[in-house]
Order: structure tokens, then sequence, then C-alpha cells
């Protein structure tokens, strides 16, 4: 696919990849997600990556949806680019390896949507956030129903889904929406920086903690130690990462992973 709205580039196992639909503030609309699902199709088959960043050009992270392509949709229309948006997005949490988002401006709607969706969040002090749906007369369609509460709480969750107050990023740090607040200036060095960190862990080590940290949110948590448990077990082993990892500690080098 010839990318039109997606920029990729990929350099020290690090995938970035830029929004650039600046004219729209990157407003997401079905070409997008046409886009993305390449991208994330693409980017989980090459092994070298090991961790994918996101980020928008301009002064927008993404601002939303694009209206004028949802304004003449009618339910059932509607409903189904609900479903395209969520299943993209779900397709970035299931990604084996770490998404980070870098939030440089407006994260607002559908952007903060596709925020929620990677794994990490990291924000300029510029950005904005908020679900304005309801100032439409709509509800969130990709998933903020589902996802703000399971990371802000009920009530934050409620208030930013039925007031559609935008927030700072001050704010978003303190409810939990966010992890790390930047100067604009520093924000691309400081998500590199911590994407590098995570690249030179134990690979399978990292995508095994994204997948049961995932897996176990959403399970009984007895049954989610019995998954860690197995999934401990299994970096154990003579030629594994886990033996690699502790005879390097205990020999006083680098991993070689």
């Amino acid at each position: 696919m010839e990318y039109k709205i997606l920029e990729i580039s990929i350099s020290e196992g690090i995938a970035l990849i830029t929004i650039n639909r600046p004219e729209a503030l990157n407003a997401l609309n079905t070409r997008f997600f046409q886009e993305m699902d390449e991208a994330i199709a693409t980017i989980s088959k090459n092994h070298e990556v090991k961790v994918m960043v996101i980020t928008g050009s301009g002064k927008a992270f993404v601002a939303g949806a694009d209206i004028a392509e949802m304004v003449d949709k009618n339910s059932d229309e509607g409903s189904d680019f609900s479903r395209i948006g969520q299943n993209t997005f779900r397709s970035l949490e299931k990604m084996k390896i770490p998404v980070i988002a870098a939030i440089n401006g407006f994260a607002l709607g559908g952007g903060l949507e596709l925020a929620m969706g990677c794994d990490i969040r990291i924000a300029s002090t510029k950005a904005k956030f908020g679900q304005p749906e309801v100032n439409l007369g709509l509800i969130p369609g990709y998933a903020a129903t589902q996802r703000l509460s399971r990371l802000v709480g009920l009530g934050d969750a409620l208030y930013l889904l039925m007031s559609a107050d935008m927030i700072g990023a001050e704010d978003a740090l303190r409810i939990g929406l966010v992890q790390k607040v930047v100067e604009p200036e520093v924000l691309m060095e400081e998500v590199m920086k911590i994407a590098k960190t995570i690249a030179s862990k134990g690979p399978m080590a990292v995508k095994k903690v994204k997948a049961v940290t995932r897996q176990g949110f959403l399970m009984d948590f007895e049954k989610g130690c019995e998954l860690e448990a197995d999934q401990f077990g299994s970096l154990f082993g003579k030629g594994s990462e886990g033996e690699e990892g502790m005879k390097a500690f205990l020999e006083k080098r680098k991993p070689n992973w």
C-alpha cells in the first residue's frame, strides 16, 4: 500500500509512525484506518523492530475523527465506522511489541482513543485531551467508554465523557491518563530515550510483560497469577533469554540478546 497519511521510519529497532494530515489536524478517516492496519501488520512481521512510536505532525496528535466523512452516514454505517476504529486500536493492543504515543498536541475524540490503545503515553506540556463527542450529540465510537474508565477510574472517566471538558497535560498526568509530561522541544527526544531503554531489555521478556499484564488486567486475580507463573517459567531453561540475562548479571557483562 502507498501511504498517503502515515510516514513510517525504522531505526535502531524502533518504528516511528507520524500521522501527517495537518490540514485536517490529523483527523481520522477510513484511509487512516486502512493505512494503520497495513502498518501494524507490516511492522509486526519485522522482527528487528522492538518498539513502535506513534505521533502527529503539526499542532495536533489527532484532533478527532473526520466529521466531514461521518455526517451523512446512517445508523448501520455509523456502527461500521465505529467497529473499523475499534478493530484497529485493538490491533495496537494486541501487538507483541510495546507501542508508545508521543502526544505533541490535541488528542481529542478519536485521537485520545488512539492514544489509549497504545501501551504508554508521553505528552508535551502543550497537549490537550478530551472526549467531546457529546457536543455533537454522539458518544465515543472507538472504545473510549471502555478504556478510559480502566485507565483513570469511573468517576474521572464519566466526568470527561459527559462534560466534554478538555484538560491539559498536567491534569492528564494527575489522573493517570499519561505517564510523563515534558516540554515540547524535547518530546521526541524523551520518547525515543524511553523507546531505546525498552528496546535494550530482553525482547521476549518485554513482549511477555505486555501480554501477561494486558491479559491479566481483564482476568480474575488468581487466574492472572497462574498466567504469570506459566510465562515466568517459560523464560527459563537451556538457551533461553532468561538464562542469558541471569548469566550476564552474574558475569557482570551486558546480555547478548
